[in-house]
């Protein structure tokens, strides 16, 4: 028996009930037909069930007034929140049921060959509906524990509980409105091959649902993990090497539940299981081909295991790849993506930085000695070009105070090469420090020594001897 039976025979208790305490007041006419096959009657007995559930409307909307009233009074906020979140759906659960049971008189009345399908129709509507308040108040409700749970855990000091309560809300909000499917399944009593449809969707719905709630575990994880780091710190090398292998673990995470959900959700189907049982029969040649096939992804999982573990590099590492100078923007399970100084992305797959040299100018520290190269005359003195770069260097807001020095570091047939060396606290600005250093000496040079810088020599001899036949008694200068 379902639930529109049992309304069905309440309505026939009341109708009897109110036909006979109503009959003695409008004698005979009482039972004479109003239209078609309705009579009064039943017109009567229809208007009273709706003032009944009128009336028990009132006393419910009253009821929950006192309650709420009476929970704040008593400071008790769950269950004033309770009241306030059942209140809406109990009233449209009494109209549901109140127009079912009050219009079941006028159907009774409809001949034999309509009236089953017409209330087969209604009593459709009526499951539908009752699914759809239950499903409603547990919606609410779970936003109410979610609020209360909430201004829980603001009270305390633990950062876990401001990350549990997210997860517990969105795992609730996912969770009620696919069991309330599963559950209203009996209720809506449908045909045996629409529920075996319906019955394996909403385990699809069910699969999908725990794959997100896994997903929000893992990220709630992940968050937790890096909420002691901040990788926008100066130094951040800790903070680096916990974001990389927690990023890629996570990431592997979230590949592995998706794996298992499509291949849980594809196990529902019988095509696809009796596939499946014949893959696993000849695994032996499959395994072969699609090893072949998935080796180059296959060796970049394996490569981003070995590069979360390692670590040559790092989330925000500044490493140089293929001569372009750039920072690692994003490590994901394949490839790994490199920002390039000029905007640019270089995407370079994971097995690259395990196969392949490459430099880290952050792999311990993020200290850096630059170095500038300018060519000069030998008549330079460096001595006191030593006192200008002390002026440039030590005042300098870029350089970290560590180190600094000029040298000649070599010298052809022209020129010699000075290099100057200077520190800072990472690369970019080391960049702007031998910039700066660059053209702060070349300005000094040019103010204060133009005379040294490179030059072509040329000697001019007028006392060159005279060319026999040139019939001129004076030498045109030679150059030597």
């Amino acid at each position: 028996m379902n639930i529109g039976d049992i309304l069905t025979q309440m309505a026939s208790g009341f109708s009897s009930l109110i036909s006979d305490a109503l009959k003695p007041f409008f004698g005979p006419a009482f039972d004479q037909k109003a239209f078609g096959s309705v009579t009064w009657s039943d017109l009567c007995v229809t208007a009273c069930l709706l003032i009944l559930f009128f009336i028990l409307h009132a006393a419910a909307a009253i009821f929950f007034k006192f309650k709420t009233r009476r929970a704040n009074v008593e400071a008790k906020q769950l269950k004033s929140n309770f009241f306030g979140a059942a209140g809406k759906p109990l009233y449209l659960l009494i109209w549901i049921c109140g127009i079912y049971i009050s219009i079941t008189p006028l159907l009774l009345r409809i001949p034999k060959a309509q009236q089953d399908l017409i209330r087969t129709v209604f009593t459709a509507l009526l499951a539908f509906g009752i699914f759809i308040v239950l499903v409603w108040f547990f919606v609410r409700f779970t936003r109410v524990l979610e609020a209360h749970v909430t201004v829980w855990a603001g009270k305390t000091e633990s950062k876990l509980d401001d990350l549990l309560v997210p997860l517990i809300g969105k795992s609730l909000r996912i969770l009620v409105p696919v069991l309330g499917v599963i559950f209203a399944l009996p209720v809506l009593n449908l045909p045996e091959q629409y529920a075996s449809v319906i019955a394996r969707g909403s385990s699809i719905l069910l699969i999908a649902a725990i794959a997100l709630i896994l997903g929000q575990v893992v990220n709630l994880g992940e968050k937790y993990l890096l909420t002691k780091y901040d990788i926008k710190a100066a130094d951040n090398l800790q903070a680096r090497k916990l974001y990389t292998q927690v990023h890629v673990l996570s990431k592997t995470l979230y590949f592995i539940i998706a794996l298992f959900a499509v291949a849980s959700m594809l196990m529902l189907f019988e095509e696809v299981r009796r596939l499946g049982t014949s893959i696993l029969a000849s695994a032996g040649v499959v395994g072969v081909i699609m090893g072949f096939a998935a080796q180059k992804t296959i060796a970049n999982l394996f490569a981003g295991f070995q590069l979360a573990m390692t670590q040559p590099i790092r989330l925000d590492d500044v490493v140089i790849v293929e001569g372009e100078w750039g920072r690692v923007e994003e490590i994901s399970l394949t490839y790994v993506v490199i920002h390039i100084w000029d905007d640019r992305r270089l995407v370079v797959p994971l097995s690259y930085f395990i196969e392949k040299p490459f430099q880290n100018w952050t792999r311990a520290t993020s200290q850096l000695l630059g170095s500038v190269f300018v060519f000069v005359d030998y008549t330079f003195p460096v001595d006191e070009a030593r006192k200008a770069l002390k002026e440039i260097i030590e005042n300098h807001p870029l350089w970290d105070k560590r180190f600094w020095n000029l040298q000649v570091s070599d010298t052809d047939s022209k020129t010699m090469q000075l290099r100057v060396l200077a520190t800072s606290a990472d690369s970019s600005k080391a960049w702007d420090l031998r910039c700066d250093i660059r053209e702060q000496f070349i300005a000094y040079i040019q103010k204060n020594h133009p005379q040294c810088l490179p030059r072509l020599r040329a000697e001019f001899d007028s006392a060159a001897p005279q060319k026999p036949g040139t019939g001129s008694s004076e030498s045109p200068a030679a150059i030597r």
